[in-house]
């Protein structure tokens, strides 16, 4: 694709992103634009970044070859990048780290976020509880029954979780609170976005600070297989872990970058989380790209066993790298899910996130037709402790 330098100044990657908000929230985010700008050129603010994600998150996370598996499988290796080992158990502490260090250093001693699996929930409460923030966390009514450990967690660590009960008491009205708050309370508080998408500059700013995943993949690939991987695979839903691990391969020739949406009951059932295997481009939560939506335009409710999937929408630059064709993007129903999560805990003694089990069931399927000396690497963005409840339900097992 040549240079890459998008988004540009207008935060619009291709004809996806940019900033479609309220006028009460045009001059925060701005502000956030002006400051980021300023924190991305400047050597100590990622100096202190580094140092953050080296000592108290744990950085860098191993890759593992999943060898067990691939034998398994017959075709393709499979390699395992181990997210899922970092504080708090996810990606999401790469993001929140970065957006709490850009809050503390405009003034603002409260900070808000949206969360669905709720890794995102308590990713932002564990650094607002070690930057000394006030914090509340915006959950949808059904995802705190069906991630009820990590809302426990989120309380010790000191946060305030809302339940929302509108809509579909999902991530997608969690979000919506979330920036109701955040209209009403602009100038005491940052808004910790959870995902690679939203108004301009987020997109871009998660992105910067997930990409830590795929800079660290490039160089330990090389130091384990002598190459880099064929595929490059992740699971997507707004799409942070994804684009963290796909961007910094966007200029590398030769590795397929494969994103893997929430298919839930089958696409053609309609009950599905893929909005770019069947959406069309509309404008939510401030910004443009593939939407869920009915004849009429209206955003339609989605269904994934994975409540970080569980969005009607995806981040704009996956948007872009769908139409340019520089990523593919595929998706997994629900039962495929669950397979892969029992097949990885069988095979690796690793629990995956429901979410990342979505990459995991790609890789397995797609692994037998390559041959043993190809390589699939796979973003395992999260553990799974968080989805034992759900898993054992779908069981018929009472914990």
């Amino acid at each position: 694709m040549g240079q890459y330098d998008l988004p540009d100044a207008g935060g619009h990657f291709g004809p996806y992103g940019g900033m479609y908000v309220a006028e009460t929230l045009v001059a925060a985010l701005e502000e956030l634009k002006v400051e980021y700008a300023r924190a991305r050129n400047d050597p100590a603010f990622w100096a202190e970044y580094r140092h953050e994600l080296k000592y108290y998150v744990g950085r860098p996370s191993p890759i593992y070859h999943a060898r067990r598996w691939s034998e398994r499988l017959g075709g393709a290796q499979i390699y395992l990048k181990r997210e899922d080992l970092n504080h708090t158990g996810a990606h999401k502490i790469n993001n929140t780290i970065g957006q709490a260090l850009l809050a503390r250093r405009m003034g603002k001693r409260r900070v808000i976020a949206e969360t669905g699996a709720g890794q995102h929930g308590v990713a932002s409460a564990t650094v607002a509880a070690r930057y000394g923030m006030e914090c509340v966390v915006y959950m949808g009514a059904d995802d705190v029954k069906r991630q009820s450990p990590n809302v426990y967690r989120m309380k010790l660590l000191g946060a305030t979780v809302v339940p929302v009960s509108s809509g579909s008491r999902t991530l997608k009205d969690a979000l919506n609170e979330a920036m109701r708050d955040w209209v009403t309370n602009v100038d005491s508080t940052f808004y910790i976005l959870g995902t690679a998408a939203g108004p301009h500059p987020y997109p871009m700013l998660v992105r910067d600070f997930q990409a830590i995943i795929g800079e660290e993949c490039k160089q330990q690939m090389p130091e384990l297989t002598g190459r880099q991987p064929d595929v490059v695979v992740a699971c997507v839903g707004g799409g942070s872990n994804a684009i963290g691990i796909f961007y910094p391969y966007i200029d590398v020739d030769g590795v397929r970058l494969v994103g893997v949406e929430a298919a839930g009951d089958g696409i053609a059932s309609g009950r599905h989380a893929a909005p770019l295997a069947a959406g069309r481009p509309g404008v939510l939560h401030g910004f443009n790209g593939y939407l869920m939506q009915d004849a009429n335009g209206l955003v339609m409710e989605t269904h994934s066993v994975s409540a970080g999937l569980d969005y009607p929408g995806v981040g704009p630059e996956h948007c872009y790298l769908k139409d340019s064709g520089r990523a593919e993007y595929d998706s997994v129903t629900d039962d495929e899910a669950l397979a892969a999560f029992h097949d990885c805990c069988h095979l690796e003694g690793i629990i995956p996130a429901l979410e990342s089990s979505h990459a995991l069931a790609w890789a397995a399927r797609t692994a037998p037709a390559m041959s043993r000396d190809q390589v699939i690497l796979v973003n395992l963005s999260g553990r799974g402790d968080k989805d034992i409840n759900t898993v054992a339900a779908l069981s018929g097992i009472t914990l």
